[in-house]
């Protein structure tokens, strides 16, 4: 069997988004996967992101991160998704992205992807879970296949206890408070092996 995969899709104004987006591929490339890591495009303009010095940091170290693609999504047997929480919703940035792929959709091409979603926000209850069902209604429509991590693994309890997919709380300083590397690790290599399973019986 063909290797799986895996197009890790993230959009991360000050970095943490895609660091759990880093630990997604690390993982991923580890379960056997080939791995994309891209970002959505940046909409805001340079004078709201200059106005942030930890925004301009991060547009700044990212700037040799591909920019996603619908190909990228055509190519892929799995998706990771990981954005921030924007007032209880999913980034405008990584929304904007999901908006451009009804062409993709309109041919089927979306249909059976495996996907799974990860959140970020400065409060435990500021919409993590929010976000990734936002991102899991779209998948809906898509005819995409969703992988949760659920309960299955210790790291879910030790992140949170989040079911639905790996969210972190993030300080005034723009650190994760939650200790989520291994969470997202075990979604990650949970989604490879569901893709895995779907591949070869599609084969």
């Amino acid at each position: 069997m063909d290797k799986v995969k895996v197009a890790i899709i993230y959009y991360s104004a000050t970095g943490n988004n895609y660091q759990m987006a880093k630990w997604a591929e690390e993982a991923a490339k580890e379960a056997g996967a080939e791995v994309r890591l891209r970002k959505v495009a940046e909409l805001a303009p340079e004078a709201a992101i200059n106005s942030n010095p930890a925004w301009k940091a991060h547009v700044e170290a990212t700037k040799d991160v591909p920019v996603a693609s619908s190909e990228d999504l055509d190519w892929a047997d799995a998706i990771i998704f990981s954005s921030p929480t924007r007032f209880g919703n999913v980034a405008s940035q990584m929304k904007n992205f999901l908006d451009m792929q009804g062409g993709l959709w309109a041919q089927g091409k979306l249909a059976n992807k495996v996907v799974s979603a990860m959140s970020s926000a400065q409060n435990p209850n500021g919409g993590q879970e929010a976000t990734i069902h936002a991102l899991y209604k779209t998948m809906s429509h898509w005819g995409a296949i969703i992988v949760p991590p659920g309960y299955l693994d210790a790291s879910i309890f030790k992140a949170g206890g989040n079911p639905y997919g790996t969210s972190a709380t993030v300080d005034q300083d723009n650190k994760m408070v939650d200790d989520v590397e291994e969470a997202v690790k075990f979604q990650a290599k949970r989604t490879v092996t569901v893709a895995g399973w779907l591949k070869k019986g599609m084969e």
